[in-house]
């Protein structure tokens, strides 16, 4: 896959709690305006005014303050909104888009955290279809860290107070490692999986050889 960067290319990050995608996604996006590239950074859930609202909603409170899913309903709605006002738009201004976080994570995070439920999977593929039909990332990354250290670190995080997925039981997190990685799998041409757990440089080298491999730089 040989991506025309004149066009617009929506790239998007993925991993467990703490797994550095916030640093990054940042890294990736400097070296894309040093390139001359028209950049837009954004998020899941949130990216739009409307998604930021559901956002609150969803990361903050008790661990029982949803089920899954209400959790998946919150998001697929916030996905939307992001999704119009924000994605597309870029997308057709030509811009690379860099998300912190897309459908991915709800596959992971609401239909594997919990304990596989396969027709929580399929109600997940028909929501977005109904959001957003067939289109999806051109590029996936995703950082796969230990979830021991990736709660460590996201934990230690101060004034951070949207901790409600961090304080899930660690068989939640255990499982969202094996999802990202099923999932890379099944796609190993829109996924590039890198090890998280190596220096943040070393990490932010390898995303960008990888990329070069999948699109024109």
């Amino acid at each position: 896959m040989v991506l025309n960067m004149n066009n617009g290319v929506f790239i998007t990050f993925e991993g467990g709690e703490g797994s550095g995608k916030s640093t990054q996604i940042q890294l990736l996006k400097d070296y894309f305006e040093k390139e001359g590239k028209s950049v837009l950074l954004t998020r899941e859930p949130g990216g739009s005014a409307g998604a930021e609202e559901i956002r609150s909603l969803l990361l903050k409170g008790g661990t029982d303050r949803w089920d899954k899913k209400t959790e998946m309903l919150l998001f697929t709605a916030a996905r939307r909104d992001h999704l119009i006002k924000k994605i597309f738009p870029a997308l057709s201004e030509g811009k690379i888009i860099l998300s912190d976080r897309f459908q991915d994570s709800t596959v992971a995070y609401q239909c594997f955290g919990y304990g596989y439920d396969e027709s929580i999977f399929h109600d997940a593929k028909a929501l977005y279809q109904f959001i957003a039909g067939d289109f999806k990332p051109n590029i996936t990354i995703v950082l796969d860290i230990d979830p021991k250290i990736g709660l460590s670190r996201s934990i230690k995080r101060q004034g951070n107070d949207e901790q409600r997925f961090e304080n899930m039981d660690f068989s939640f997190h255990e499982n969202i490692r094996k999802a990202f990685l099923t999932l890379a799998q099944s796609e190993p041409n829109r996924f590039i999986v890198v090890d998280a757990n190596q220096p943040i440089q070393a990490i932010h080298e390898e995303i960008v050889s990888k990329l070069k491999e999948k699109m024109n730089a």
